[in-house]
């Protein structure tokens, strides 16, 4: 029984889980965005993410352990000098999994696992979202609306009045 086992063990046995997400994490570091089964992504966050926290402080101990983890020189100089940087100041939350759809052979979820500071497209859309406006928010438009014109008055009669007074 598998009574609050909470790792999802992929029917793999540990060294081929352990070298599959040490494969697959490497990839996601070098490439930025990897395609995969849902559950492996859902495997792979657990297992990428505090790699990547522990690449914040790049001291010669984290190195090692991170090295311990991806086996790649090229994936942990990789990791330190560019990932780290762009996720310095996020507390958490390094990575996305969109879904794909299903795979026609054996009918499995996939998905697209990026790590989320590197899509440009997703970073372009989230500066230039308004902000959202509800039904209440009627009265509140028709008031601002109201404001405005009052305003520009307000600022055209200094300038007439002076005017005159200059000739």
């Amino acid at each position: 029984m598998r009574h609050g086992c909470k790792v999802n063990h992929l029917s793999r046995t540990h060294a081929h889980r352990v070298a599959m997400l040490s494969n697959m994490a490497t990839s996601l570091i070098m490439h930025k965005r990897i395609e995969t089964t849902l559950a492996k992504a859902k495997a792979l966050r657990v297992y990428v993410e505090p790699i990547i926290t522990r690449a914040k402080e790049d001291t010669m101990n984290n190195r090692r352990v991170v090295f311990s983890y991806l086996h790649s020189k090229e994936a942990v100089n990789e990791l330190f000098r560019e990932v780290s940087q762009k996720v310095a100041q996020r507390p958490g939350g390094y990575t996305r999994i969109l879904k794909t759809g299903i795979r026609q052979g054996d009918n499995s979820e996939m998905c697209i696992m990026e790590l989320v500071d590197y899509n440009e497209n997703m970073l372009k859309e989230a500066t230039t979202k308004k902000a959202r406006s509800t039904r209440r928010g009627r009265g509140k438009k028709a008031e601002t609306a109201a404001e405005a014109p009052v305003a520009e008055t307000a600022v055209e009669t200094p300038a007439a009045e002076e005017a005159p007074k200059a000739e």
